[in-house]
């Protein structure tokens, strides 16, 4: 005799998604690495479109190039470099993993990752507004 048992409902509700609680590293990986994703097919599309301002002509194209060294355009690059350094630094982690390599240290690379994160970014940072300055 068989007794079928039917598998139990998770109760989560949608507005307990954004409760930050409770939550493992792991997450916050994870997120990223979707987030980052995100902005940078975004930003590959709006490059195509500032590329085609090339077609428009020279003056279309100066006046763009004139908006992009303001000060807004430069922190949006610094803003891109840090998605790049995000995706590519945890990706490299997650690939990585599944080939077996630091398994144990998964949460170790993970943290090495974003401390290379945030002194590439911020080297970056200091490069792009001194050359601007």
């Amino acid at each position: 005799m068989s007794v079928e048992v039917e598998p139990k409902a998770v109760g989560r509700k949608p507005v307990q998604w954004f409760d930050v609680r409770g939550r493992r590293v792991g997450l916050w990986a994870y997120v990223a690495m979707r987030l980052s994703a995100l902005g940078l097919v975004a930003y590959l599309f709006l490059h195509l479109v500032i590329l085609s301002q090339l077609a428009v002509g020279p003056s279309a194209w100066d006046g763009f190039v004139a908006l992009a060294k303001s000060p807004a355009f430069l922190a949006l690059d610094v803003i891109l470099i840090v998605g790049i350094l995000v995706h590519g630094l945890n990706g490299l982690r997650l690939t990585l993993v599944g080939l077996g390599i630091g398994v144990p240290r998964h949460k170790t690379m993970l943290w090495i990752g974003l401390l290379l994160t945030v002194a590439l970014a911020l080297f970056s940072a200091l490069a792009i507004f001194a050359a601007e300055g």
